[in-house]
């Protein structure tokens, strides 16, 4: 059995982490709050990010970074994205050159415009090898072992398969790829038309609305991903279509509540000071923004939600925008 270091203990690594133990593997979860991390030891289970699920006893938390990755075979990188730097940066000299790096953050550093893979690359080690997991995976979910499937995408086929082999369970089935662009991107801008689908929902908008936002959300992150290097079919896959699918419409999903709570009215700063959690699309929107224009893409729903975070515009407002914008094909030979 292999020693795995996760970082980062919110609900996503804490489930993760207790995923490979149950494998019977050793794994070491780097937590920043001393409280979780002794709540974790005493009760085997993380009250704060993930309270009902007992932990396997091989989940060991700590409060030391270097003790969390040392000696690892497997590193498993779970901070917030716009952290993921710093965090990981930290690690870098702790690390074995021969761990594999398992990236399960989603979203775009707001600095950089970087995925996940721009952070590590310039944070890790020259030649460390690294793969990214993604797809439709509440966490509540997974830990209660409810049937998953996810995909794991690296550059490096070898280290796909070993990540694939890593995480896969009877509850939790894990396909693999080598794009890694596509892979990020829609784990990533998937949470901004999350966003949008809850504020639908807190105008009362329909069903109707609903899917148009899905799938022109679909579309406006397919033409963001195959202008930065992505497959065109990625976006019909898990980590597209189906992580799409899953944070527009499962009530479990942290950006939808938020883009619900605006839809109701309620103010951001109000939204966010009311959750121990991260919304990662907020950021992520900011990051979305900046991307389109730089690559002159045309993605209006990122505009509009961009507009309704940032610049105070009414929800309604954002969606009569939408509706009015001049008809266009959506495809013509």
């Amino acid at each position: 059995m292999a020693r795995i270091g996760v970082v980062g203990a919110g609900a996503w690594g804490t489930t993760l982490a207790d995923v490979l133990a149950r494998k019977g593997h050793d794994v070491s979860l780097w937590a920043l709050e001393p409280e979780v991390v002794r709540r974790i030891n005493a009760d085997h289970e993380n009250a704060i990010y993930l309270a009902g699920f007992p932990l396997d006893e091989r989940v060991v938390a700590t409060g030391s970074l270097a003790e969390a990755v040392q000696d690892a075979e497997f590193v498993v990188s779970v901070a917030p994205a716009q952290h993921v730097g710093a965090v990981m940066g930290d690690a870098a000299g702790a690390l074995r050159p021969d761990t594999l790096v398992v990236s399960a953050s989603k979203g775009i550093e707001k600095t950089s415009l970087e995925t996940m893979a721009g952070v590590l690359r310039r944070v890790l080690p020259a030649g460390m090898r690294t793969a990214f997991i993604s797809g439709p995976s509440f966490s509540r979910e997974v830990a209660a072992r409810r049937p998953t499937a996810v995909t794991v995408a690296s550059a490096s086929p070898e280290a796909a398969l070993a990540a694939q082999e890593l995480f896969q369970t009877p509850y939790l089935r894990v396909y693999t790829t080598d794009d890694v662009p596509g892979v990020e991107l829609a784990g990533a801008l998937k949470n901004v038309i999350a966003l949008a689908a809850g504020m639908s929902s807190g105008l009362g908008l329909g069903h109707n609305a609903l899917a148009a936002l899905i799938t022109r959300g679909l579309a406006e992150i397919a033409r963001l991903g195959i202008k930065l290097g992505a497959h065109p079919l990625t976006f019909a896959g898990l980590a597209g279509m189906g992580d799409l699918i899953l944070t527009c419409t499962g009530a479990l999903s942290r950006n939808r509540s938020v883009g619900e709570a605006l839809g109701q009215g309620r103010r951001l700063e109000e939204i966010l000071a009311g959750m121990n959690t991260v919304a990662e699309g907020v950021d992520t929107t900011r990051a979305a923004y900046q991307l389109a224009r730089r690559e002159q893409i045309e993605m209006p729903i990122v505009d509009e939600v961009h507009a309704v975070l940032f610049d105070g515009r009414h929800p309604r407002v954002a969606v009569e925008n939408l509706m009015l914008r001049e008809p266009k094909p959506e495809r013509w030979r």
